[in-house]
């Protein structure tokens, strides 16, 4: 869950090879296996700091009615915390999600990207308070915030 995280190690960020995120930060590759089951879902930093967070809604993640499923949003949503969050999770930093919260503003399709964009709130020793939207075609569709607390890495065994 560290940009900078060792290669190979649970929650490792890497960059993504191939597909429309190709040159992108995720967390999925298996490292994190339900993101990898639901994802991609992928962010980049660009030179001048500014920070794009989206994945590519597909038919497999959309609901009954056709709409992209509530858990979708949300499981993004989570991802986008810790990639808006993401200058406070080097070094080796890790974080799990203590609160995620979202209010559903409209309904999303497979018919463009979803993006999140979103700021930290604030940052203590140990919690990382954050905010943001997600969209689609400009169109506000799911609003969440959330806080992460930040964890010593578990020991192997």
């Amino acid at each position: 869950m560290a940009d900078d995280a060792t290669p190979n190690a649970y929650g490792a960020a890497y960059t993504m090879t191939d597909g429309p995120f190709k040159g992108w930060i995720s967390w999925g590759q298996g490292q994190d296996p339900y993101e990898t089951l639901v994802g991609p879902f992928a962010y980049r930093v660009h030179d001048d700091g500014a920070l794009e967070i989206a994945f590519q809604p597909e038919r497999r993640h959309l609901n009954g009615a056709n709409a992209i499923h509530g858990g979708c949003l949300m499981s993004f949503a989570d991802f986008a915390l810790f990639a808006i969050a993401h200058h406070s999770l080097k070094g080796g930093v890790m974080a799990v999600t203590l609160t995620c919260n979202s209010e559903f503003l409209a309904a999303g399709g497979t018919d463009g990207q979803v993006t999140a964009e979103g700021e930290v709130l604030k940052e203590t020793g140990s919690l990382i308070f954050v905010r943001g939207v997600l969209k689609q075609n400009a169109k506000p569709i799911l609003a969440f915030s959330g806080t992460l607390k930040k964890i010593k890495p578990r020991s192997a065994g």
